[in-house]
């Protein structure tokens, strides 16, 4: 079976490599990276296959196959970067009026038979006032704690 992707580095390259691998403030993803492609490397001799480089490299079988993959279309440096995301995975759930409307109510009175807000209390008030459709403790605990 021939392979669609190869890693042969030449010796800069694989200097480089090593350069980074060896830096103490090198992230632990980047030092996998750096472990898998020079235990890939092509131009030593015989790799191992990429399933066995996955387990001695603390990875998925998919993430040496994306590694090996992004070095023949995009090149060493393609590699050793971290990944730069436009926007967070999961917009936040509490945007700007929402946070304003929740601080607004945890400034004002607090309802008949309680003589303070509490989280708890807010996270009901909140659902029925429908300023979020659902919420839990922890998100009105952190849009408070933020404002603090």
């Amino acid at each position: 079976m021939n392979k669609k992707y190869h890693v042969r580095l030449s010796e800069q390259e694989r200097a480089k490599v090593e350069e980074v691998q060896m830096q103490a403030r090198t992230p632990r993803s980047i030092r996998k990276r750096c472990n898998v492609l020079l235990m890939i490397n092509e131009s030593v001799g015989k790799p191992l296959k990429q399933e066995e480089i996955a387990k001695r490299c603390g990875v998925s079988d998919v993430t040496v196959y994306k590694l090996v993959k992004g070095y023949a279309l995009g090149g060493i440096e393609y590699c050793l970067r971290r990944r730069e995301h436009k926007s967070p995975p999961n917009p936040p759930i509490v945007t700007g009026e929402k946070e304003a409307r929740i601080i607004a109510l945890a400034c004002g009175s607090p309802p008949a038979g309680f003589s303070r807000w509490t989280v708890r209390l807010l996270t009901e008030k909140v659902i029925e006032l429908s300023i979020l459709p659902e919420a839990s403790r922890e998100t009105i605990r952190r849009t408070l704690k933020n404002e603090a």
